[in-house]
């Protein structure tokens, strides 16, 4: 799981004890971010992203979508508040020299930002012709609101017309990993919050660019299996999000370890690897 798998809720990470949030990212980023690949290349293809993008990327985490279309020639600038792990690798991705230069290998602009989009405001460069929320909604309740407000502070930095992209998980019914998710809730439960997991419905994506004042422009699907070497990547992999983390404040690391192995086992093949099939959904809007 992108988004970005999710957005990440790292106020839980960080109240819960015993959690490292360095090896977090690390998991996040060499595991689970890759998981989204095929969302990222099917909308940059489909916007054409090149050279003459600029591309506003919201919750960028550790910045394997920003590497995608910088190495495409855009100027990317990323944005997140969520975890600065995560941004610390992105910035190692993405400018290993100086933040706020040229990125040597693509040619071009690249800037990471702690914190939300008001702060990658710069006066003095054009208007983003792109703006991407690759986190994808629809599994944990209220991320609807979280993504609406992120859209509300991003678009006024965008120019008229540009594109917004909004991802979310597909039907449940799709989605292999859905079983798993479900965990987080269960163990969750009774102090079931704005962190539980909850099923994605048809029309997120459209309600939330309705209320962000967007135009839909078009949308798609896209297969997006998670795989993982064996049990112990994908729990790695899957705690990585921070989806799990109100079931381990409820009831322990160990405990939610137990339960999310046994949930993985039905996914597991002869060879040891785990593999869910899922389908995720993204909305092309535009800024009126």
């Amino acid at each position: 799981m992108t988004p970005t798998l999710v957005r990440q809720h790292s106020s839980h990470a960080r109240a819960t004890p015993g959690v490292d949030l360095d090896a977090r990212a690390r998991d996040w980023s060499e595991i689970q971010e890759r998981m989204l690949v095929p969302l990222y290349e099917a909308v940059y293809e489909r916007l054409d992203v090149g050279g003459g993008t600029r591309l506003l990327g919201l919750g960028c985490g550790s910045g394997l979508a920003l590497l995608m279309a910088a190495s495409r020639g855009a100027a990317v600038t990323g944005v997140d508040s969520g975890s600065p792990e995560r941004l610390a690798l992105a910035r190692q991705r993405l400018l290993p020299e100086a933040p706020g230069t040229r990125d040597a290998r693509t040619g071009a602009d690249t800037r990471i930002v702690d914190g939300d989009p008001r702060d990658a405001r710069d006066p003095s460069a054009p208007a983003f012709t792109l703006v991407t929320a690759f986190e994808p909604i629809g599994c944990l309740a209220g991320d609807s609101e979280g993504l609406g407000e992120l859209l509300t502070e991003a678009t006024p930095l965008a120019a008229r017309g540009a594109a917004v992209v909004l991802a979310g998980w597909g039907p449940p019914e799709r989605c292999a990993t859905t079983s798993v998710l479900r965990v987080a809730t269960k163990l969750a439960d009774p102090v079931r919050s704005a962190g539980s997991w909850r099923p994605a419905l048809r029309d997120d994506l459209e309600e939330v660019a309705h209320r962000a004042g967007l135009a839909p422009d078009g949308s798609g699907r896209v297969a997006c299996a998670f795989g993982y070497a064996d049990i112990d990547s994908a729990v790695r992999g899957l705690l990585s999000t921070g989806l799990f983390d109100a079931a381990i404040a409820a009831t322990g690391q160990e405990q939610v370890d137990k339960e999310l192995t046994e949930a993985l086992h039905p996914h597991r093949r002869p060879d040891g690897t785990v593999w869910m099939p899922n389908v995720f959904r993204y909305l092309v809007a535009r800024t009126r």
